[in-house]
């Protein structure tokens, strides 16, 4: 179902969360990133890094996904480009450094509940650069920070203008009437089903919640219609 909707939404350009819609908000959010980071920076310092690239796709092409939040966007990329650093001047071998660094920055996000996929690009391009850059943990604020940040406000302010408030909130689920199939699916019920799944889901447990009621209801409707 839920790749179906996303199937259908990649196939029209404008509707709701059409790629045109998606493809115009990534494009306004870097070129203010780069633009602003490019007036801050000094020299030849770089002013756009390649990680808010994948960022600017979750932010403005799946802005409800819990990966595509703001503390996400911001603690997934902060903390493990920090992470990267700290290992890639801390062990001599690249590729490990790059291992280690990209393996510590899921489980760190993961705990501080900001699992962000660019995260991960940002641990390896910092373990790395580190070795082939000179970086220093001076890149944080020049150009991370500032890339991340703006990329952030562009989010906020364009998919709340084009109707998907962010950070996302979830649909209200409807109300029932008691006494009818509809009415016997329990919250503990989804919570069991997503347990015994154990896996992540990319959706909101109050959205997989909402959109069930949304089914229930229309099927509801139906019946009552003599539709059956």
């Amino acid at each position: 179902m839920l790749r179906k909707g996303i199937a259908a939404a990649q196939g029209r350009p404008i509707g709701r969360l059409g790629w045109l819609r998606g493809a115009l908000g990534a494009l306004i959010g870097i070129a203010l990133a780069g633009v602003v980071t490019k007036l801050l920076a000094e020299g030849s310092a770089p002013w756009l890094v390649a990680p808010i690239g994948a960022s600017a796709v979750l932010v403005f092409a799946v802005p409800a996904s819990p990966l595509a939040q703001p503390w996400s966007v911001l603690g997934g990329n902060m903390i493990s480009a920090a992470i990267g650093l700290a290992l890639g001047h801390a062990i001599g071998a690249p590729w490990l450094a790059a291992s280690l660094a990209v393996g510590l920055a899921i489980a760190v996000m993961t705990l501080a509940r900001c699992l962000h996929p660019p995260g991960g690009a940002c641990a390896l391009l910092c373990a790395l650069g580190v070795k082939t850059s000179g970086w220093t943990f001076a890149v944080l604020l020049m150009p991370f920070l500032p890339n991340v940040v703006l990329l952030i406000l562009a989010g906020w302010a364009y998919n709340t203008l084009t109707g998907h408030p962010w950070p996302h909130r979830p649909h209200p689920a409807p109300a029932l009437p008691p006494g009818t199939w509809a009415g016997t699916y329990e919250p503990a019920d989804l919570d069991a089903v997503l347990e015994s799944w154990d896996e992540v889901l990319d959706v909101d447990r109050e959205d997989l919640d909402a959109l069930f009621r949304e089914v229930e209801q229309r099927v509801l409707t139906r019946w009552k219609a003599g539709g059956q």
